[in-house]
């Protein structure tokens, strides 16, 4: 994913932004990231992926979500439609 793709894709919030929470408000919990924007707090197909990041920034690595953008929302697609 590029900065500016959605991590969040019920709130459209960017790994960009996720990134910049981060670093600001430091979470301690990866629950924290929800209050960027109400990620993670809709249909929650993101929260493992919230939970990497936070786990990534913690340890110190460069916050990343390795999944092309197209395939990332066809995943959560197939999610959504399980879950009807």
């Amino acid at each position: 994913m590029q900065p500016d793709d959605h991590v969040c894709l019920c709130f459209r919030v960017s790994l960009r932004k996720l990134t910049t929470f981060l670093e600001c408000e430091r979470p301690r919990v990866a629950s924290e990231l929800s209050l960027c924007q109400g990620a993670g707090t809709g249909c929650h197909w993101c929260v493992p992926f919230l939970q990497h990041m936070h786990a990534q920034w913690k340890s110190g690595e460069t916050v990343a979500v390795d999944v092309e953008p197209s395939e990332y929302a066809q995943r959560r697609a197939d999610y959504r439609s399980q879950m009807k």
